[in-house]
C-alpha cells in the first residue's frame, strides 16, 4: 500500500555515502566485478573519517531542494553498515576513524525538518560468510566454478542452514534500522535479484517489516512484493502503472568518484517535470565525499532545482499528472479540482506555443513565475461535432523563464480533452 504522502511528494533525494568514496571507486561493484581486490576495497575503511559530516547541513540542503523525502544508504552490497549495528563488526563506528553512528545523526536531522525518512538497505551482503551459500531459486548452475564467489557457492554445494542464518542476520539488522532511529517512512531495498521471492521468505518477510511500522512504504525491489515501481537511470517513456519513482544520478555515478560528467540544471529540471507529468516522483542522487562534504556542483544543482520549484510551487505540489504529449509537446500537471492546467514550456518559442484538443473555454492564461497575462487565438474546430480548434498561446522568448517556463491556464469547468480523429465536415 502506498500512502498519500508518497504520491504527493514529487521529489526525493537519494544519498550514496560509504567507504567507496575514499578512493572514489564504484560502490561494492568494483570488487565484485574484479576491478580491484576485496582487500584493496576494504582498506578504504582506514581512510573513512566523515570529519566534515554535518547531518543538519545535509538536511538543510535537502529541504532547500524542495524534496519531501530523503533516502540514505544504511548499508550497500559491500556489507559496511553506517550505523552502530550489534550484529556485525563491519560498520563505520567500529572499523573506521569516523567512529560515529551516521544513520542516527541523519535520521534526527531529517525528521526534525518534517522531511520523510527513507532508508536504503542492501538485501545482499557480499562480505557476509553465510551469504554465498545458495543459488538463485535453488538451481545449481552447469558450471558452479564460474559463479561469482561473493554471491554463490563455487563448488555446487548449497547450505540451507547457512542461508537461514543469513536471513536471520538481515532480519536483525533491519529491526535495528526500523526501530533505533524513530519512525522510518520508507525502506528502499536493493539486491533482491540474486535470490527468489521464496528464498527471501516472502511474503512473511514483508509482514515482519510491517510489524515494526504498519505505515512503512517499501520500494519494488522485493521480488514482486514492493509497493511502488523504481525505474533507474532510463526515464520511462510510457507511464509505469501505479505509483512510481525514477531514481537517477546527477552525473554517471551513485557514490563519489570525482565524475565530472554532469547533467545541466536545465536537464535535471526538465527530467523532474517529465516525472511529475506522468504522475511519478524523481529520486535524485548525491554522492558525498569521504569526509561528508557534498560536492559544490551537486549542492548548486539542488539549490537551483529548489529555487525553480519554489517559483512554480502551485504547478508542482497538490497537482495530478498532466495531459498526453499528443495534445501538448511538453510536460504538464492539472490542479486537483481539474480546473487549472499547467503547461511546461521546455524551449523558447518563436512566436507562440500550440495546445491541441482542449474543449474548455480558457478564462485566463498567465506566465507563472512573472504573473504576466498572455493572449491566445483558436484556429479551426468543428463546434457542432464538438471538435475543438487548435489553441495558439502568444509567448515570446522574453516571457520565458531561464530554465523551464510554466503557463497557468484557468479553465471554465473541469478539464475536457478531445481525443478523436476529427470528422469530415458535411454541412456548413
Amino acid at each position: 500500500m502506498v500512502h498519500k504522502w508518497f504520491e504527493e511528494a514529487k521529489l526525493g533525494i537519494f544519498i550514496h555515502y560509504g567507504i567507496y568514496a575514499v578512493k572514489g571507486v564504484a560502490e561494492s561493484w568494483s570488487f565484485y566485478n574484479g576491478r580491484m581486490s576485496y582487500e584493496e576495497y576494504m582498506s578504504q575503511l582506514d581512510g573513512f573519517t566523515a570529519k566534515n559530516f554535518d547531518a543538519d547541513k545535509w538536511a538543510d540542503l535537502i529541504e532547500k531542494s524542495g524534496a519531501k523525502y530523503a533516502v540514505l544508504t544504511t548499508k550497500h552490497h559491500d556489507g559496511v553498515a553506517l550505523w552502530d549495528t550489534q550484529y556485525s563488526d563491519l560498520n563505520v563506528v567500529k572499523k573506521t576513524p569516523a567512529k560515529r553512528d551516521l544513520i542516527k545523526e541523519y535520521a534526527e536531522a531529517i525528521t526534525k525538518r518534517g522531511i520523510r525518512l527513507g532508508m536504503y538497505y542492501s538485501l545482499i551482503d557480499w562480505s557476509h560468510p553465510d551469504y554465498p551459500s545458495v543459488y538463485e531459486g535453488g538451481v545449481v548452475p552447469e558450471d558452479p566454478s564460474k559463479m561469482n564467489p561473493f554471491a554463490y557457492p563455487t563448488d555446487g554445494v548449497q547450505d540451507q542452514e547457512k542461508w537461514q542464518r543469513f536471513l536471520e542476520f538481515n532480519n536483525n539488522q533491519l529491526k535495528e534500522v526500523l526501530t533505533n532511529f524513530g519512525k522510518v517512512d520508507l525502506l528502499w531495498f536493493d539486491g533482491d535479484w540474486e535470490r527468489s521471492a521464496e528464498q527471501w521468505g516472502l511474503p512473511a518477510f514483508k509482514d515482519y517489516l510491517l510489524s515494526f511500522n504498519k505505515d512503512l512504504i517499501i520500494n519494488s525491489r522485493l521480488q514482486g512484493h514492493g509497493d511502488y515501481k523504481t525505474p533507474e537511470q532510463g526515464i520511462p517513456i510510457t507511464r509505469p502503472e501505479g505509483p512510481w519513482e525514477f531514481c537517477t544520478t546527477m552525473n554517471r555515478s551513485w557514490g563519489y568518484t570525482g565524475d565530472e560528467h554532469y547533467k545541466t540544471l536545465d536537464q535535471i529540471i526538465r527530467m523532474f517535470c517529465d516525472c511529475i507529468t506522468m504522475g511519478g516522483n524523481m529520486l535524485l542522487d548525491i554522492g558525498p565525499m569521504e569526509d561528508g562534504t557534498i560536492v559544490k556542483r551537486q549542492e548548486e544543482t539542488l539549490l537551483g532545482l529548489g529555487a525553480w520549484i519554489r517559483e512554480h510551487e502551485e504547478a508542482v505540489f497538490g497537482t495530478d499528472e498532466g495531459i498526453m504529449t499528443r495534445y501538448w509537446l511538453g510536460g504538464s500537471t492539472v490542479s486537483k479540482d481539474k480546473q487549472t492546467l499547467y503547461l511546461f514550456v521546455y524551449d523558447s518559442p518563436k512566436e507562440s506555443v500550440c495546445l491541441k484538443g482542449l474543449s474548455n473555454k480558457i478564462n485566463k492564461i498567465t506566465v507563472l513565475h512573472s504573473g504576466k497575462e498572455l493572449t491566445h487565438v483558436i484556429h479551426g474546430g468543428v463546434p457542432w461535432f464538438n471538435i475543438p480548434g487548435t489553441t495558439w498561446i502568444h509567448l515570446t522568448p522574453e516571457d520565458c523563464h531561464e530554465h523551464v517556463t510554466v503557463l497557468k491556464l484557468e479553465l471554465e469547468g473541469e478539464l475536457d480533452m478531445y481525443g478523436g480523429s476529427g470528422a469530415v465536415v458535411t454541412h456548413n
